[in-house]
């Protein structure tokens, strides 16, 4: 493959996961492979992969801030917590096999998708919150952010759940902070795999601004067309989530 329709094939591949991550998560579900399938060593991927999504979060976050869906000042207790999580979490990832989280968590999404449809009316509106907004990110912010430094995969879709019925957020609110949240974990192991020497910087930026388009285009379409948009995505990308890595696990 040519150096030109590699990188091309890149920047629309960030441009799709862009899209698709600022809806609903996952878009790890389509770079990472790619990454994998160029013929990168797993850290390099990771590394690459936390760069180019780093474009992504921030778009969609940007987005969400100038339309109102996201407060900034509101979440800065969950950005400390998520980061000092997604730290450690990528430390630990560079010396531990995550191979025990790879059993569990596609159950875990199930779970996610099984509540998500017996709950028909879950995120149309904000409900009242279950726990303090300081009790809800230090357990979340640390949790998840640990989780997305060290695995990964799904982590969107735990953080709004998470947002839903730990603060009764609705879906798009949901899903704006979650942005914020990804940004802040994606940086946080970005800094890591930086100081570890994992991260390839053309093929990455190329990605990155695929995904910086995508991720615009992606959180334009959650505020305009709300949370009945929103649903099915979420399902669907959750399910694919799911499946890929059952089908990992045993293959």
């Amino acid at each position: 493959m040519s150096p030109g329709v590699l990188l091309s094939l890149l920047f629309m591949t960030g441009l799709v996961a862009g899209l698709v991550d600022a809806i609903a998560g996952g878009g790890g579900l389509i770079t990472i492979p790619v990454l994998l399938g160029i013929g990168l060593p797993p850290q390099i991927a990771l590394g690459t992969n936390k760069l180019q999504a780093s474009f992504g979060s921030g778009s969609a976050m940007l987005t969400f801030v100038r339309s109102g869906t996201v407060i900034l000042h509101d979440c800065f207790e969950g950005i400390a917590c998520t980061a000092l999580g997604a730290g450690l979490g990528t430390y630990m990832v560079q010396r531990l096999d995550p191979g025990v989280l790879r059993h569990i968590i596609p159950w875990l999404l199930f779970t996610i998708v099984l509540y998500t449809l017996l709950t028909p009316r879950l995120g149309r509106a904000d409900i009242h919150p279950r726990m303090s907004k300081t009790w809800f990110y230090l357990l979340a912010g640390i949790v998840l952010g640990f989780y997305d430094g060290f695995f990964g995969p799904g982590t969107g879709s735990f953080w709004v759940m998470a947002l839903m019925l730990g603060l009764g957020f609705n879906m798009i609110s949901a899903t704006g902070y979650t942005k914020v949240m990804n940004l802040t974990s994606n940086i946080t192991s970005l800094g890591v795999f930086i100081i570890g020497g994992s991260v390839l910087w053309r093929e990455g930026l190329i990605m990155g601004a695929g995904q910086f388009i995508g991720a615009h285009l992606g959180s334009h379409l959650v505020v305009s067309r709300g949370s009945r948009f929103i649903r099915p995505v979420f399902i669907t990308m959750v399910l694919l989530i799911t499946i890929k890595l059952i089908w990992q696990n045993y293959h």
